[in-house]
C-alpha cells in the first residue's frame, strides 16, 4: 500500500472556494445569528477546513437593525469601552448602541466569536453589515441562507 496517496489535503490561499453568501438578520437573535455568521465566514462548514486559513465564504447581512435580544439583555446587557485614560470608561446598552449604530451591536458579537489575531481580523472584513435590504453585492450573485 502506498502511503503517499492517504495524505491529509490542507487548503491554502489558491486552492480555497470562496462564495457570496446572503443572510437576512430580521427578528433574529444576535447570539444565534452570529454564531453561525461566525461559522460560515471562518470556513469551519466545508470539508476542507484548515484553521490556519481564511477558507470561509464572504457574508452579507441585511436588516440588521431588526435583530433582537432574548430575556431582558436589551436594557441589562453592557458594551464597555475604556479609553486608556483616567475617567475614560463608557458603559452603552444594546438599545441605546442600536439607536447609534445597529451595525456595531452585530460587529461585536461577531469580534468576539473569532480568533483575537491576525487571521481573525482578515476574516472580519469578509463579512458585510447592511442596514435594509438593500446592498452593493448584486454583481457577486450571493445565494440566500435562511436561518
Amino acid at each position: 500500500m502506498n502511503t503517499l496517496s492517504y495524505k491529509t489535503p490542507s487548503a491554502n490561499s489558491a486552492t480555497v472556494d470562496k462564495q457570496w453568501v446572503l443572510i437576512d438578520a430580521d427578528g433574529l437573535p444576535v447570539g444565534r445569528l452570529m454564531s453561525r455568521v461566525a461559522s460560515i465566514a471562518r470556513g469551519k462548514h466545508k470539508t476542507n477546513f484548515t484553521p490556519h486559513v481564511d477558507c470561509g465564504d464572504n457574508v452579507i447581512i441585511i436588516n440588521a437593525e431588526k435583530v433582537v435580544f432574548s430575556g431582558m439583555k436589551m436594557e441589562q446587557k453592557e458594551y464597555v469601552t475604556y479609553s486608556g485614560f483616567p475617567g475614560g470608561q463608557k458603559r452603552i446598552n444594546p438599545r441605546d448602541l442600536m439607536n447609534k449604530n445597529s451595525r456595531k451591536v452585530l460587529e461585536n458579537a461577531l469580534k468576539g466569536m473569532l480568533p483575537k489575531n491576525r487571521l481573525g481580523r482578515k476574516i472580519f472584513h469578509n463579512v458585510h453589515f447592511y442596514e435594509g435590504a438593500a446592498h452593493p453585492h448584486e454583481a457577486q450573485k450571493p445565494q440566500t441562507i435562511t436561518l
